[in-house]
């Protein structure tokens, strides 16, 4: 019998959403053999330690070896069953991605900086994998909340130079280091080309120089989901966003040769939202 899971009641910390330490208690093993890992997701706990301090042990290692061991363990897990989404998130080292001295590869959210996060391991892989035919060799991506930049270069090596990847992302400084971290990584080379770039922008507006876009994924939770980012979607195109406000699921919105559209639901989810720059930064 499948059991249920009740989901923690959330504490809103400023932008960072979070479930109170003492309620954050179930292990991956026990909800594995429930039935119920591993779609928790873990945005849920965004400024806490994962709930499954398990998976975690995996991801204690540097560099290389880091990588590797990120990619092994949400593999064993099921969280992982593409090819191509593990070779990609092994050759991007997260490690590039994150600040200096945060376990880089341990299955958690992480903040940032400026209100804002990097999503958990296993969040990049659920949504690498939801995007991967559209992520196709010459295609086009864009990244609404771009944040330091992993997964828009994640994409950015999907498609090759051929293709183009739009990253967009409202706070100055994080685009910044975003350009800077990516020069480092094996996605550097793209975005000399040209086929990647960084742009400081309204993600709620997505970025029209390069539409239409083959896939558009969006980092932060939408009340509801932009106009503009469906005007930007290609038709035979698709979208992932997580979708309202205290409570929140991902929603995957493809839309069909006719313009129509077709939604369903991945999973929930918690996401930082998205919002104004000022909402975000406070004024700051």
């Amino acid at each position: 019998m499948r059991a249920q899971v009740l989901y923690p009641t959330l504490t809103a910390y400023g932008h960072h959403y979070c479930a109170p330490r003492r309620l954050v208690s179930l292990t991956y093993a026990s909800l594995q053999r429930h039935g119920a890992a591993p779609f928790l997701n873990l945005s849920l706990f965004t400024a806490f330690r994962s709930p499954f301090s398990s998976m975690e042990q995996f991801h204690s290692r540097t560099g290389s070896t880091g990588k590797k061991s990120m990619v092994e363990s949400l593999k064993r897990f099921g969280v992982i069953s593409s090819k191509r989404v593990a070779e990609v998130m092994e050759a991007l080292d997260r490690g590039l991605f994150v600040p200096a001295g945060s376990s880089a590869y341990a299955d958690t959210p992480l903040p940032i900086g400026y209100n804002a996060t990097i999503s958990a391991p296993h969040m990049h892989a659920t949504c690498l994998q939801l995007l991967e035919d559209k992520l196709q060799p010459g295609m086009r991506a864009l990244d609404v909340g771009s944040g330091t930049g992993y997964l828009t270069g994640c994409f950015a090596l999907m498609v090759g130079a051929e293709g183009s990847v739009v990253g967009v992302e409202h706070i100055p400084g994080l685009v910044d280091m975003s350009i800077k971290n990516i020069e480092k990584s094996v996605a550097g080379s793209l975005l000399k080309k040209g086929a990647l770039s960084l742009h400081v922008g309204d993600g709620r507006k997505g970025w029209n120089e390069f539409a239409p876009y083959d896939a558009i994924h969006v980092g932060a939770a939408a009340s509801e989901v932009p106009q503009a980012l469906l005007d930007q979607l290609k038709p035979g195109g698709r979208m992932v966003i997580p979708v309202g406000t205290y409570f929140q699921e991902l929603k995957v919105i493809d839309k069909n040769e006719d313009g129509s559209i077709k939604v369903h639901t991945e999973t929930s989810v918690r996401y930082v939202p998205l919002t104004s720059r000022d909402e975000q930064t406070g004024g700051f």
